[in-house]
C-alpha cells in the first residue's frame, strides 16, 4: 500500500488483509520490529500509524510487560529517527499512549522532554519539543502539575533562535497550555511575551506558514488570559502593525496580524486609548486600505459580473479588506469623541483624492463607521457625509461608485430614522442609478440593490410617492428578465419595499402573489435560489400585510413551506420556511395547531443536526485505514472519554447551517408565543433543546436561544392567564427557575455584547409580562439587581471590567448595553413595589446621575433622565426620599441642547411632582417658572407636549399650588398634543379633574376645550377609555351649561363642531 502506483485492486486487497492482520495479538510486537528495523521511511511511518490506530482504544488489553517495552522503544526510536514524517507519526503514537497511561505511570516521558530540550544536539531539541507538542495537543490537562516546569523550559527553548522547529513547537505547546492554566499561574506567562514576539520574528524568516500558525498563541492569551496581554500592548500592537504593513509578507500572515489587532481592540479598547496606540494603528491601516491591485486587475468585489469572481476569491481575506474590518472594530468599541479627531485627518484626504482606490478607502471607512458611531454621525455629520457619498455615485470610476453604494447601504441600515428625511434626494438618485446599470453586470447590480433595499426598508409613509415606480420596476424585472440573478434581486427588494410600505402595498397584492407563485411552485434546480428568496419574501409580506390579506391563504402557505422542507434538503430553504411559519403564526394564532407537530419536529431536527460540520486535518495527517472499526470498538471501549483523532486540528460549521439553527430558535419562540395554549404540548421538548444552545460557540445562535427561551416562558404565562390553575402556575415557575439563573450568569460572563443585550432584553420582557413571579424570593431580587448594577458599572466580561474608569466617554455600543440594563430598573420596581425596591434604587441612583454630567453624550443623558423618570413612576410614593437628589438632574436636563434630553427631563419634572409629596410641592413656584420659560421659547413639539403633561400632573397632585387662572389657559393654547400622544391620557384627566373641582376654570375656557376635543375625538391620538371619558364629560357640560356649550360649538371649525354634536346623541 505504501508503494506509489499500486493498482487499486491490489490496494483494496492489501487493506482487507491488514484489517484481519491487526486483530492478531502478535501484530503489535511485529510492528515494533518494523519500527526498529525497516529501511523504507514510508513503511516505518505506516507501522507507527497502524500502532496508533490499534492502541488508541486497545491499550489496556495489552500485557503490562509489552506496554513497558513499547514505551521504552518509542522514546528511543523517535530520538534516532532521521525523517520528519516518521517522527511526527511516532510523536502522535506517543501522545496516544500517554493519554492512556497518564504521567504518573510514565514519568520517563516528562524526563525525556526536559532532557532533550537542553540537549546539545539541535535535532534532539526538536524531537523533545515535537513529542511534547503532540502530547499537549491531545491531552494538555495531563500536564497541569508540570506547568511551572514547562513554562521554565519554554523560557529556555524560545532562546533557541537558530532552530526554527524548536521555536514553532514551543509556541504550539504554549498555545495548548494557556487554556488549561489556573489563574494563579498566569503571572508565569508575562515574562514570555517579549520572547514570543522575537521567536515569531525569527520564524517568519524561515517559514511564514508556521509563523502564522504560531500566532495562534495570542488568540489563546486574548481568549482566556487577556490580562497578560494588556501589560504588553505597547509591544504587541506595534508588532502586529509591523507585519500588517509589510507587503513582502504573505497575505495570510498579514491578515493574521490584523486579526490579532482587531481582537485586542475588541477586548481592550480603553487600554489602547490610554497607551496612546490609536494614532499608530490608524496611520498603519490607511495605506493598507488604499493599496491598488496589480495592473490590469481589479479587487474581487469590484468585478462587474459575479460569475467572473472565483469562489476562492470570495472566501480569502486580504489585508486590504481586513483593515476595513479593523476600522469597523474601532468604531464599535471606541467613543466617537476619541476616534473621530484622529480618524478624520486621514479619512478626509482620501475622500477628496482623485485616486479611485484612495477614494474607495475613504468611502469604505465612512460605511463601517455608521454602525458603531451612529448617534454621533446622526447628530453631527449626517448631512455632510451623505453629500459626499451621493456625489461619489456619479464618479467616473466604477471602483468609487461601488464603494459609494456600500456606504449608502450602511448609512441606510444604521442611521435611521434621520436618513429617511433625505428620501426626496436619495431615492430618485438610486432609482436613476439602477436604471443605468447593465443587467448582465450582476455584481454591480447587487451592490445597487443592496443600497436600495436598506434605504426603502424604513421609509414608512415617505415611500408612497415612489411606490408606483418601485413596484413597476420590480414586477417587470421579476416577470420579464432573462437573468435568474436579477429576478432574485428583485424579489429581495420586494421584501424590503414591503417592510417600508406595509399596508400601502395592498393594491399590488394580487400582482405580487401571481409573480411569486410562478417561482414558489417550480421544481427545477436552476430556479432554486429564486425560489428560496421568494419564500423569504413571502414571510415578509405576511408580517406587513397581515390578516386581511393572508388569512385566506395561510393554510396554503403552511403546506407550501412544509412541502418544500420535505422535498428539498437545503438549510437556506428550511431557514426561510421557518421564518414563514413564524410570520403565519402571528395571523393564525391557535389555528396553526394542526401543523405544529410537523413544524416543531423539523425545527428541533435542525437544532440537533450536525450537518455542515467541516473537519480540518493537520498538514501532517496520516492515512486512515479502519474507519469502519466500530463493530469491535464497543466491546473494549473504556468509556471514560470520547477518543480524539490526533490528525484532526479542529472543526467549523458552514454559515448556512448556523443561520438555520438561529432561525429555528427564533421561529420556535415566536410560534410558541403566538400559538399559546396550542403550543403547550411541545413546550417542554423545545425548551430543553434550546437550553443547550445558550452555550453555542456562535454568537447569533446564543442570542436567538436566549430570545426564544424568553418567548417560551412568556407563552406559558399566556397559558396561565387563559387557563389559570395550580398546575399551570407551577409549570411557569419551573420554567422561570430554569431560565433566569443562566440569564443572570450569561449577562455577567458572556464575552459578546450582542448576546448580553439579548439576555437583558429577555429579562425585561419577562419582568414586563410575568412581573412579580420573576422575583419571588429576596435572593432573586438581589441577584437581578446585582447584574444590572454590574452592567451600569461596566463590570461584566463583555465590557472590559479591568479598565480604569477615569474617562467617562464610552463607545456607543457600550452605552446601548447600559440602556438595556437601565430599562430593567423601573420594571423591577413595578414588579416588587416601590417600598421594597427603594433600597436597591438607592444603589442605582448615583450610577444614573453619573450619566447626566456635561461630558456625557446626548444619548447617555437622555437614557439617564428617562430611566430616572420611569423609575419615579414605578416607585410611586416611595420616591419622596429621593426627590432632592433627582430634581437637580431634571432641572439641568430641561436646559439641554438635545430635544430628547429636554423632553425626558420635562416628563421627569411632571412625574416627580406627581409622586414627590410635600418636598416637591414646596418647589412648585420654581417648577412653574421653568415650565413657563420653556413654553415661551420651545420649538420642539414633543417637549411642548411633555410640558402640558407636567403641568397636568402638578394640577392633579396639588391644585392649590398652581395659579389655575394663569396656567390653565396657557396649557390649553399649547394643545392638542402634536407628537407624544401618550400624554393625552394625563392632560384630559386633568381637564376632567378641573371640571369636577374647579368648574368655572373649565367653563371659562370652553371654546378652547371644544377645539381640542373636536380635534382628538375619533382619532388614534387618544385611547378608547380616554375617549369614553371625554364623551361623558362633554355630555355633562352640554346638559348643565347648554348656552356656554352652544357658544363654544359656534367658535370651532365646522368639522370639529359636527364631531362634537355627534357625541351628544342618546347616552
Amino acid at each position: 500500500m505504501c508503494i506509489p502506483g499500486q493498482a487499486e485492486g491490489g490496494a483494496l486487497q492489501a487493506t482487507a488483509q491488514l484489517k484481519e492482520a491487526v486483530k492478531d495479538p502478535l501484530i503489535i510486537p511485529a510492528l515494533c520490529d518494523v519500527l526498529r528495523g525497516a529501511q523504507d521511511m514510508q513503511i516505518r511511518q505506516f507501522a507507527a500509524v497502524l500502532l496508533r490506530r490499534r492502541l488508541t482504544k486497545h491499550w489496556k488489553l495489552i500485557p503490562k510487560e509489552q506496554q513497558e517495552n513499547l514505551k521504552s522503544l518509542l522514546l528511543e526510536a523517535i530520538q534516532r529517527e532521521p525523517e520528519h514524517k516518521v517522527r511526527y507519526a511516532l510523536a502522535q503514537l506517543t501522545a496516544v499512549i500517554l493519554r492512556n497511561e497518564k504521567l504518573e505511570h510514565w514519568p520517563q516521558f516528562i524526563q525525556f522532554v526536559l532532557q532533550t530540550s537542553r540537549s546539545a544536539v539541535p535535532e534532539h531539541r526538536q524531537v523533545g519539543l515535537l513529542v511534547l507538542k503532540c502530547a499537549l495537543d491531545l491531552s494538555a490537562e495531563l500536564f497541569k502539575t508540570h506547568f511551572p516546569d514547562l513554562i521554565k523550559m519554554f523560557h529556555h527553548t524560545l532562546n533557541d533562535l537558530q532552530n526554527p522547529p524548536v521555536l514553532f513547537y514551543t509556541l504550539q505547546s504554549l498555545t495548548s497550555v494557556v487554556p488549561e492554566m489556573a489563574s494563579n499561574e498566569i503571572n508565569l506567562l508575562r515574562s514570555l511575551i517579549a520572547k514570543i514576539l522575537t521567536a515569531i520574528r525569527h520564524l517568519i524568516q524561515s517559514n511564514e506558514v508556521q509563523a502564522c500558525e504560531a500566532m495562534e498563541v495570542f488568540d489563546e492569551l486574548m481568549e482566556g488570559e487577556v490580562s497578560v496581554v494588556v501589560h504588553h500592548l505597547a509591544e504587541i500592537i506595534p508588532f502586529c502593525l509591523e507585519l500588517a504593513v509589510n507587503t513582502s509578507l504573505s497575505d495570510n500572515l498579514r491578515v493574521k496580524a490584523l486579526s490579532c489587532l482587531s481582537f485586542l481592540i475588541k477586548l481592550k479598547s480603553k487600554s489602547i486609548l490610554k497607551q496612546k496606540l490609536l494614532t499608530p494603528i490608524l496611520s498603519a491601516l490607511f495605506p493598507i486600505m488604499c493599496v491598488e491591485p496589480p495592473p490590469g486587475q481589479m479587487d474581487p468585489e469590484d468585478q462587474e459580473d459575479e460569475s467572473e469572481i472565483l469562489e476562492e476569491e470570495t472566501e480569502v481575506q486580504t489585508p486590504k479588506h481586513f483593515a476595513v474590518q479593523v476600522i469597523d472594530m474601532l468604531a464599535l468599541h471606541l467613543p466617537p469623541e476619541k476616534l473621530f479627531p484622529q480618524l478624520t485627518p486621514l479619512m478626509e484626504p482620501c475622500l477628496l483624492s482623485s485616486n479611485p482606490y484612495q477614494r474607495k478607502a475613504g468611502l469604505m471607512c465612512l460605511g463601517v463607521l455608521s454602525e458603531g458611531c451612529a448617534e454621533h454621525i446622526r447628530s453631527k455629520h449626517l448631512k455632510s457625509m451623505l453629500k459626499v457619498v451621493c456625489e461619489a455615485l456619479s464618479n467616473e470610476s466604477q471602483v468609487v461608485r461601488n464603494a459609494a453604494l456600500f456606504a449608502l447601504g450602511q448609512f441606510s441600515q444604521n442611521l435611521q430614522p434621520d436618513i429617511s428625511e433625505y428620501s426626496d434626494s436619495v431615492l430618485p438618485l438610486l432609482l436613476g442609478y439602477i436604471s443605468q446599470v447593465d443587467p448582465s453586470h450582476t455584481a454591480h447590480l447587487t451592490k445597487a440593490y443592496y443600497a436600495l433595499e436598506n434605504f426603502v426598508e424604513n421609509l414608512g409613509s415617505k415611500i408612497e410617492p415612489y411606490l408606483p415606480t418601485l413596484m413597476e420596476r420590480i414586477l417587470v424585472s421579476l416577470d420579464n428578465s432573462n437573468s435568474n440573478r436579477v429576478k432574485e434581486l428583485s424579489v429581495s427588494a420586494l421584501g424590503a419595499i414591503a417592510n417600508g410600505a406595509e399596508k400601502l402595498l395592498l393594491p399590488y397584492f394580487s400582482s405580487v402573489m401571481e409573480s411569486l407563485k410562478v417561482h414558489l411552485v417550480q421544481t427545477g434546480e436552476e430556479g432554486k435560489h429564486i425560489q428560496i428568496q421568494c419564500l423569504e419574501t413571502l414571510g415578509v409580506l405576511v408580517r406587513n400585510l397581515g390578516k386581511d390579506a393572508f388569512l385566506p391563504l395561510a393554510e396554503d402557505c403552511c403546506l407550501l413551506g412544509l412541502g418544500l422542507c420535505d422535498r428539498m434538503d437545503d438549510p437556506d430553504m428550511r431557514r426561510c420556511a421557518y421564518s414563514l411559519f413564524a410570520a403565519l403564526s402571528g395571523i393564525m394564532e391557535d389555528s396553526i395547531s394542526v401543523h405544529l407537530e410537523k413544524m416543531t419536529t423539523l425545527m428541533l431536527l435542525s437544532l440537533k443536526s450536525k450537518e455542515g460540520i467541516v473537519v480540518h486535518y493537520s498538514e501532517n495527517r496520516t492515512f486512515m485505514l479502519f474507519e469502519d472499526e466500530a463493530d469491535e470498538d464497543d466491546v473494549i471501549q473504556d468509556a471514560e472519554e470520547e477518543e480524539e483523532d490526533p490528525d484532526i486540528e479542529g472543526f467549523s460549521v458552514e454559515n448556512s447551517y448556523i443561520e438555520e439553527k438561529e432561525d429555528a430558535c427564533l421561529a420556535l419562540g415566536e410560534i410558541a408565543y403566538n400559538a399559546s395554549s396550542s403550543f403547550f404540548p411541545y413546550l417542554d421538548s423545545c425548551f430543553k433543546e434550546m437550553s443547550k444552545h445558550i452555550e453555542s460557540p456562535y454568537t447569533g445562535v446564543r442570542k436567538a436561544a436566549y430570545d426564544a427561551l424568553g418567548q417560551l416562558v412568556r407563552s406559558m404565562n399566556n397559558v396561565c392567564k387563559k387557563n389559570p390553575s395550580e398546575a399551570n402556575t407551577a409549570a411557569l415557575l419551573c420554567l422561570l427557575s430554569l431560565l433566569i439563573p443562566p440569564c443572570l450568569h450569561g449577562a455577567l460572563h458572556d464575552k459578546e455584547r450582542a448576546v448580553v443585550m439579548s439576555i437583558l432584553d429577555t429579562l425585561n420582557h419577562l419582568l414586563k409580562e410575568v412581573k412579580e413571579l420573576c422575583i419571588r424570593e429576596p435572593s432573586q431580587l438581589e441577584n437581578l439587581c446585582t447584574v444590572i448594577q454590574a452592567v451600569l458599572q461596566c463590570k461584566t466580561l463583555c465590557q472590559d471590567p479591568d479598565a480604569d474608569d477615569e474617562d467617562e466617554q464610552q463607545a456607543e455600543m457600550d452605552s446601548m448595553l447600559i440602556e438595556y440594563a437601565g430599562e430593567g430598573i423601573p420594571l423591577i420596581a413595578a414588579a416588587v413595589g416601590g417600598a421594597t425596591f427603594a433600597p436597591y434604587f438607592a444603589g442605582f441612583l448615583p450610577l444614573l446621575l453619573n450619566k447626566v454630567k456635561p461630558i456625557c453624550s446626548p444619548a447617555e443623558k437622555s437614557f439617564a433622565v428617562g430611566t430616572l423618570a420611569e423609575s419615579v413612576v414605578a416607585i410611586g410614593p416611595a420616591t419622596v426620599q429621593f426627590v432632592q437628589q433627582i430634581l437637580p438632574a431634571f432641572i439641568t436636563g430641561v436646559r439641554d441642547e438635545d430635544n430628547e434630553v429636554r423632553s425626558n427631563s420635562v416628563f421627569g419634572l411632571g412625574v416627580l411632582a406627581e409622586h414627590g409629596g410635600d418636598i416637591i410641592q414646596q418647589q412648585y413656584p420654581k417648577l412653574l417658572s421653568i415650565l413657563s420659560s420653556i413654553i415661551s421659547c420651545e420649538k420642539n413639539a414633543r417637549v411642548m407636549d411633555n410640558v402640558c403633561g407636567a403641568v397636568s400632573r402638578m394640577v392633579l397632585s396639588h391644585p392649590n399650588g398652581v395659579p389655575l387662572e394663569q396656567v390653565f389657559p396657557v396649557m390649553l393654547r399649547s394643545m392638542p398634543l402634536k407628537e407624544d400622544f401618550e400624554e393625552n391620557t394625563t392632560v384630559f384627566k386633568c381637564i376632567a379633574f378641573l371640571y369636577e373641582n374647579f368648574t368655572s376654570q373649565v367653563i371659562t375656557q370652553l371654546a378652547e376645550i371644544a377645539r381640542i376635543f373636536g380635534h382628538c375625538l375619533g382619532t388614534k391620538e387618544i385611547q378608547p377609555d380616554t375617549e369614553n371619558c371625554l364623551i361623558l364629560l362633554l355630555r355633562d357640560i352640554a346638559q348643565k351649561f347648554p348656552q356656554d356649550f352652544h357658544n363654544a360649538l359656534k367658535s370651532v371649525p365646522a368639522e370639529a363642531a359636527s364631531k362634537l354634536s355627534a357625541v351628544l346623541g342618546p347616552a
